[in-house]
């Protein structure tokens, strides 16, 4: 991968990690705190490395970045062969990124946040709703929280990790939110003419509103629907909360 030749940017290098590459990022200056963002890729498997919107932001509040590469694993605790025929997406981030950033950037929660786009932004939300003391901060870009309804249209992965479409649809996010234990820094947003995820966005919301849980969410906010003209526009609110909920969670230890 290409790094940018300015002495003033911030740089991109490959590392492996448990088996698996991951992209990490270095911005010019790194936050003096250690602030760290695993960013959870979307079912299309884009990169950041080419997206400014968000490389201004890292350099902004100084987030160094790594991001898993897990396939179309939907980030789950399912083996996905795409990915890995013994370790899951989930498991693989929860204890194997982890570990490598407490073992080479030593950092560890509260610093680290997740992000996520689409597919990326439903598992960061799972994550942190299975594991809110090891994810307490996170931003989910046009999550794809309904995900078992693209069973409908014969998506072999998750036919490969579920039996059925309700096996899938009673391991989405919203049905992982527990009324006494969340992650107490969440952001989310999803475009209104996004059609297909915007619904299970709402729910969510109404979900989270009902059992008194706190959150942010921005789902009027329109601008592309849903894809990278999207997530751009939403980068700078996602990321200043990442950074401004990193800074309570430090000050609050």
């Amino acid at each position: 991968m290409a790094s940018p030749s300015a002495a003033t940017a911030g740089q991109w290098s490959e590392v492996e990690v448990a088996g698996h590459i991951c992209e990490i990022y270095q911005p010019p200056r790194a936050s003096e705190h250690g602030y760290t963002v695993i960013y959870l890729h979307g079912v299309h498997l884009n990169h950041l490395h080419d997206k400014p919107e968000f490389i201004r932001e890292f350099d902004r509040h100084g987030f160094r970045v790594i991001c898993p590469r897990t396939a179309r694993s939907w980030w789950t605790d399912r083996i996905c062969s795409e990915f890995d025929n013994k370790i899951s997406a989930e498991c693989y981030v929860r204890d194997h990124v982890m570990e490598w950033l407490n073992a080479n950037w030593r950092v560890e929660p509260p610093r680290v946040a997740l992000l996520g786009t689409s597919m990326g932004g439903q598992g960061a939300l799972r994550m942190a709703f299975k594991f809110p003391n090891k994810f307490p901060v996170l931003a989910a870009i046009s999550p794809a929280i309904d995900y078992h309804t693209r069973m409908d249209e014969g998506d072999e992965t998750l036919f490969e990790m579920y039996v059925d479409k309700e096996a899938a649809r009673q391991d989405t996010a919203t049905l992982h939110v527990h009324p006494l234990n969340w992650p107490r820094n969440m952001f989310f947003c999803c475009d209104p003419v996004d059609t297909r995820w915007h619904e299970s966005a709402e729910r969510l919301r109404m979900k989270l509103a009902a059992l008194g849980i706190p959150y942010e969410a921005d789902l009027e906010t329109s601008g592309g629907g849903h894809g990278f003209d999207y997530y751009g526009r939403m980068a700078e609110k996602a990321l200043g909360f990442i950074h401004q909920r990193l800074e309570s969670e430090r000050l609050r230890v």
